[in-house]
């Protein structure tokens, strides 16, 4: 019975007494005003039941705990084997730079081009001897410049193929390079179109 019912009792109750008095039907009496209000004060509130938990909710729950009773308070956790007494630093990511802008406006002049390798044909008696007998080129060339650098100066600002080069470093500090040539290419040809000769 909650206190809206027990009110409607007391009322009922209270009502019939004064029915066939003259007073008008639906008046209240002060006194019956007053005792209305005490039971409504009176009247223990109804609580209100907490919502049960959903079924899906209670079952993790339960699964939860199941769990932890399956596990155990002493967890066995798995160490590694080691097979060496020397600790290694592992290799971690090392990621490359990425400049908000580059440190160089320009890429470098290459200084040692074709031009710059070769610097004159030598025309000496010993290297007029090579042009007749082994079919052989002598150039001055860049102290810095490999053999490399060298055939592939020649095949460019010449247009000829060349065999193999032979270099070396004279007493005044400059490089002298031995070009021979390759077997269909004629020195001495080259050396009247060059203007050795």
């Amino acid at each position: 019975m909650n206190a809206i019912t027990a009110l409607q009792i007391v009322q009922s109750a209270l009502s019939k007494k004064y029915r066939e008095s003259s007073v008008r039907v639906g008046s209240i009496s002060p006194w019956y005003q007053v005792s209305e209000t005490l039971f409504m004060k009176m009247a223990p509130k109804a609580k209100k039941e907490a919502p049960a938990p959903p079924k899906a909710e209670a079952k993790a729950k339960a699964l939860k705990a199941k769990k932890a009773v399956l596990k155990g308070v002493h967890s066995h956790k798995k160490k590694k084997i080691r097979t060496s007494p020397t600790f290694r630093r592992p290799k971690t990511l090392r990621l490359r730079r990425q400049p908000k802008y580059p440190r160089k406006s320009a890429p470098r002049r290459n200084k040692l081009d074709h031009y710059a390798i070769i610097k004159f044909p030598l025309t000496t008696e010993s290297a007029m001897k090579k042009i007749e007998d082994n079919n052989t080129l002598v150039f001055i060339v860049d102290v810095k410049a490999n053999k490399h650098q060298i055939k592939q100066a020649v095949k460019k600002l010449y247009d000829i193929d060349v065999a193999k080069v032979n270099t070396l470093i004279r007493p005044d500090g400059e490089k002298k390079a031995y070009v021979r040539l390759a077997p269909d290419y004629d020195a001495l040809d080259v050396a009247n179109k060059i203007g050795i000769i």
